[in-house]
């Protein structure tokens, strides 16, 4: 093993088997452990979502008791309208899966694109507003270094994802326990303790919604609640997290993510509209250099009646749990982004890499592209965490407002025929729908210079280029089927006794994918170069498990009879030519790896073998066909002429 090899392993761990039932069960989330690595995204948004919209209220402070019970009934109508799409989609996909099966391919790619940038932010403002929590305890002369401390977080969390989902999970459990025990306390505890004042709250506070009515208009009241309710949109991002990653829960399915949806609901609510409610109840006003939750957490601690340090202390774990939380938060990004972008690479929106897994069964090249387009919105906002929740804010809502139209439609039409209650999944789905379009359309409206206009430019720009991959892959695919169609005539002649291949003679060793086209079109083209040369066909097919075969073992089981009904295929057509033909076949998460193995292997077997594959060559290459073709001709023959063994790459041009 060379040295770099050795270093990848200690990183990033072992391989794993992605055909071995035990892999799965070993990587597959439990209720809970979902709850943790896919839920904290949601509850971590109680770090600013309550926040942003109280400090929205500015002085009418009193009306928070109606944003902490819009807040809390905001998160169930979603959650549970984010129940259906589990139901509909067992296999994962979320919002992008909803747009695209229920309205259309574009709605699909718009929904997708949204939910990148939502969970690029997801990383950003999850780090950014962790290390705000982190450097309240600190002095002001510490505030130039949070910055640097975001970037060197994220590469942190970069490197521990891409070992696996269950080892991040295992060592962000305690940060997460230890968030929800210490807040349920404090928030329990600050309502409590103002258990005085309480009969007098909701009096007083219509009191005060009736004085503001007469000053503002009751129009004016409303419009102000509003804008304070959109200015906290981001308590609600995370909920789809869910509904995005069903793949890789555990059986059954469906109900691990309805349980895990209800976890998430629950500890949501109870979290974001208590804290707003302690706001409320113990008169937060904004301090410098400290968030709103630092102030009201260190006056229910000083209420204890501890020693200055002693409160000190506490008032660090609490904020040190909570920054800790947006870190396991961001986490949520490098599970969900990856996914998404492995859903969309499936239609041919991005670059079909990303649906590749590494040898540790993660989406390796999507969990970098999601660090690296975190790091660069960090830099871009300067950590801010303002312009930030107005980005996540826009891309989720945008999100949500295309799934849960699609889930309407779906209810109006066919899927009254589903079953017996479509009426109120339909009112629930469309309760949904104005709550998130009010929320974008309100946060478009005030915000669009604030952050708004940028959210919109990145999700159109994201748009543009995925049109573009996808209108060349169309092409090719056309391509491809028309040589598929040309071959597809040729017959077969009698195969009852097929020759048998003899090792020592010469040996053509053909490297095959899924196009049959492409494969006959080397045998054919072998033949001619070499006329009646070769008394052996081989061929050989690594068939990559990727993130899309790796659900379950149905879609494993499919990829398999597939592969071995395609190698079938060339098979009978030599032995109904006459010659003497055999097939060799393997799964791994990297085709390069695989076919190398399986070459040695045909090599020992028939030591006069000549290695023959086909690269597609274009009318007009360029950056383009180059980064989403991975080129592996080129890389197999690199492999194959250090081992000694000889490779010729065939040229297959694809002309319209």
């Amino acid at each position: 093993m060379s040295a770099f090899a050795n270093l990848r392993r200690k990183l990033f761990g072992r391989p794993l088997d992605p055909l071995d039932t035990k892999t799965r069960r070993h990587i597959a989330l439990v209720a809970f452990f979902a709850w943790v690595g896919l839920g904290a995204d949601g509850i971590s948004s109680s770090c600013y979502g309550p926040e942003e919209a109280f400090r929205a209220l500015g002085e009418n402070t009193h009306l928070g008791l109606y944003l902490a019970l819009a807040t809390a009934a905001t998160v169930f109508i979603i959650a549970l309208a984010y129940n259906q799409v589990i139901e509909l989609f067992p296999t994962g996909g979320g919002g992008y899966r909803v747009a695209t099966r229920l309205i259309g391919p574009y709605a699909g790619l718009t929904s997708g694109a949204a939910l990148v940038l939502d969970y690029v932010l997801t990383i950003s403002i999850s780090i950014a507003s962790g290390v705000d929590a982190f450097f309240s305890l600190l002095p002001l002369d510490w505030q130039p270094y949070k910055l640097a401390t975001e970037v060197v977080l994220i590469v942190v969390l970069v490197l521990l994802n891409l070992r696996g989902m269950r080892e991040v999970i295992a060592v962000l459990l305690p940060i997460f326990l230890g968030f929800v025990l210490t807040h349920a306390y404090l928030i329990v505890y600050g309502i409590l303790a103002q258990a005085s004042v309480l009969p007098d709250l909701v009096p007083e506070v219509g009191r005060l919604t009736s004085d503001l009515s007469g000053q503002l208009g009751w129009t004016g009241v409303a419009a102000l609640l509003l804008l304070a309710y959109s200015q906290g949109g981001g308590t609600y991002t995370g909920l789809e997290a869910v509904s995005n990653n069903v793949n890789v829960l555990a059986e059954p399915r469906v109900h691990t993510g309805k349980v895990t949806m209800l976890y998430m609901a629950l500890s949501l609510a109870f979290t974001a509209g208590g804290i707003i409610l302690l706001y409320l109840l113990w008169d937060t006003r904004p301090a410098e250099g400290q968030t709103l939750n630092a102030v009201a957490f260190g006056a229910i601690i000083e209420s204890f009646g501890w020693e200055t340090d002693v409160a000190h202390g506490a008032l660090v774990v609490v904020l040190a749990l909570e920054a800790g939380l947006l870190f396991v938060a961001a986490n949520t990004g490098f599970l969900g982004g990856p996914a998404v972008l492995a859903n969309m690479a499936a239609d041919s929106w991005v670059p079909h890499q990303f649906r590749y897994l590494s040898s540790r069964l993660v989406t390796e090249n999507g969990i970098l592209v999601m660090g690296v387009a975190s790091l660069v919105i960090l830099l871009w906002t300067g950590g801010s965490v303002a312009t930030l929740v107005v980005l996540y804010s826009v891309s989720v809502f945008l999100t949500f407002a295309v799934s849960l139209f699609g889930l309407c439609l779906y209810w109006g039409g066919s899927g009254r025929r589903a079953g017996s209650n479509w009426l109120g999944r339909l009112a629930l789905s469309a309760a949904g729908f104005v709550v998130c379009v009010t929320i974008l359309s309100v946060l478009l409206a005030d915000k669009f210079m604030d952050g708004g206009w940028l959210a919109i430019l990145i999700v159109g720009a994201i748009i543009a280029a995925c049109a573009k991959i996808r209108n060349h892959y169309d092409e090719t695919k056309a391509l491809l089927k028309k040589i598929d169609a040309d071959f597809s005539g040729i017959q077969f002649g009698s195969i009852a006794k097929p020759p048998q291949p003899d090792p020592q003679k010469p040996t053509a060793v053909f490297l095959v994918g899924s196009s049959r086209g492409g494969g006959l079109h080397a045998l054919l083209w072998v033949q001619r170069m070499f006329p009646d040369h070769f008394r052996n066909f081989i061929f050989v097919s690594a068939r990559t498990v990727d993130s899309q075969s790796f659900g379950g073992r149905e879609d494993l089981a499919a990829m398999k009879v597939e592969a071995n009904a395609s190698l079938s295929y060339f098979v009978n057509f030599c032995n109904s030519k006459g010659w003497a033909a055999k097939s060799y076949l393997s799964f791994g998460t990297d085709p390069i790896d695989e076919f190398t193995r399986l070459a040695e292997q045909v090599l020992k077997e028939f030591p006069n073998a000549v290695f023959f594959t086909s690269k597609l060559i274009f009318d007009h290459d360029n950056w383009l066909t180059r980064m989403l073709h991975n080129q592996a001709a080129t890389a197999l023959q690199r492999q194959f002429h250090l081992r000694s063994m000889q490779m010729v790459i065939l040229p297959m041009k694809l002309s319209a």
